[in-house]
C-alpha cells in the first residue's frame, strides 16, 4: 500500500529552494521535485552521507582579522 496524497505547506523560502532544485535538475513540476528531492535524501540516509555537515564552519569567524579602524569605539556608541 502507498500514499496516493501528501499536502504540505510550502514557505516562501522553501518554495524558492525548490525552483532552484527544480532548474538544477531539468524538473518542470513541483510535485516531482518533491518526489525526486525525497528520494534523494534517502538514499543518502541508506549510504549514511549526510545532507548538510557545517562542523567545519565552527570558529571561522574567530579567524578572521581584527578590524583596525572601527566605525564605532564601544558597543555602546554603536546604540546611541
Amino acid at each position: 500500500m502507498y500514499m496516493k496524497q501528501l499536502n504540505i505547506h510550502m514557505t516562501a523560502e522553501f518554495e524558492k529552494h525548490l525552483k532552484l532544485y527544480m532548474k538544477k535538475k531539468g524538473i518542470k513540476e513541483k510535485s516531482s521535485a518533491v518526489r525526486q528531492a525525497l528520494k534523494d535524501a534517502l538514499e543518502r540516509l541508506e549510504q549514511n552521507k549526510p545532507t548538510q555537515d557545517f562542523r567545519g564552519w565552527l570558529g571561522m569567524g574567530l579567524k578572521s582579522p581584527v578590524n583596525s579602524r572601527p566605525r564605532f569605539k564601544n558597543e555602546d556608541d554603536l546604540w546611541s
